[in-house]
């Protein structure tokens, strides 16, 4: 599987996260109900560690499941900070596991394993987006497609707003 595109995303979740980090306080809440760039890098990183768990799961003949509510909790959210040191943590360790996922899918994964069926849960603002067995190519497709150019623009937004 090609990891380009994903490289990519990455690439631009780290730069908008190192512009809200130089910009101002990136624990700042930006407005009621909406996430803090520590919170969204935390979100993140628990998506990424999901998806890395389900990719090692597939290549180890396991069954998996992937589910991101326990990436939505603000406890979590907040834990998953500590534990990482930071905002600056937070972003070198989103820098290490988008480098593992790459190279775990990129020359690893065989197209059966990519084509593994994936029973998925999805939620984003208490609404479910998906609610059904999904590819694992789906999975990482979308992280590169959605998930982290979304979060990477959430995090310019934040950038713009410190100014």
């Amino acid at each position: 599987m090609d990891t380009n595109a994903l490289r990519d995303a990455y690439r631009t979740l780290l730069d908008a996260a190192a512009a809200v980090a130089d910009s101002g306080d990136p624990a700042a809440v930006p407005s009621a109900g909406e996430w803090n760039a520590d919170q969204i890098l935390a979100h993140v990183s628990l998506v990424n560690a999901a998806t890395i768990a389900a990719v090692a799961a597939v290549e180890s003949g396991a069954n998996t499941t992937y589910d991101n509510r326990f990436a939505l909790d603000t406890w979590t959210l907040a834990h998953v900070t500590a534990l990482a040191g930071g905002n600056a943590g937070l972003r070198d360790r989103i820098r290490h596991q988008a480098d593992a996922l790459c190279t775990l899918v990129g020359p690893v994964l065989s197209e059966a394993e990519l084509a593994t069926p994936v029973p998925t849960r999805l939620l984003s603002h208490d609404a479910v987006l998906v609610d059904q067995i999904v590819p694992l190519r789906d999975l990482i497709n979308g992280l590169a497609d959605v998930e982290v150019p979304g979060h990477a623009k959430q995090l310019l937004a934040l950038a713009s707003l410190a100014v």
